[in-house]
């Protein structure tokens, strides 16, 4: 299910770059071809940009495709090598908790606020901030459980 999840998420990271870039083109296009860009075309790329990147974040705990350093863990043995993981997971999980409780509060305090360029509550702009801490701590837990049954 994770794994399905994860994909999903990733897709859907996909869909909005790509969303994100028709937009931007369709300004540049106007802004040097029609000599008039869009009103609506820089604020849709921010908030398809907030959206892509937060969502391909939450996958990418999942999926391990972010940056990490390798050296340090390398230098242990097996078991100190997954205790360092599991706890890094772990960090991980409060992180996107964080990232939950915090991201929920942001989106209730700007719900007044409307983008005028495209006339929707500033909280759907951050509507993937609580979601995705959300997806990053049932990931994280899920690749504690991982780890955890390694030893088994």
């Amino acid at each position: 299910m994770m794994d399905r999840l994860a994909d999903i998420l990733a897709k859907a990271g996909a869909i909005g770059l790509l969303a994100m870039t028709l937009v931007v083109g369709w300004q540049v296009f106007g802004r040097f071809v029609l000599e008039s860009s869009p009103s609506w075309s820089e604020q849709t790329a921010l908030v398809l940009m907030i959206w892509y990147v937060f969502l391909a974040a939450g996958a990418g705990v999942w999926e391990r495709f972010h940056i990490r350093i390798e050296i340090l863990e390398q230098q242990f043995n097996s078991e100190t090598r997954r205790r360092l993981r599991i706890a890094i997971h772990a960090l991980i999980a409060l992180m996107g908790l964080a990232l939950l409780v915090f991201g929920t509060q942001l989106v209730w305090l700007v719900r007044d606020h409307v983008i005028p360029s495209l006339g929707i509550s500033r909280a759907f702009a951050y509507i993937p901030i609580p979601v995705t801490g959300a997806l990053i701590s049932l990931f994280s837990i899920g690749r504690i459980r991982v780890r955890m049954a390694e030893t088994k």
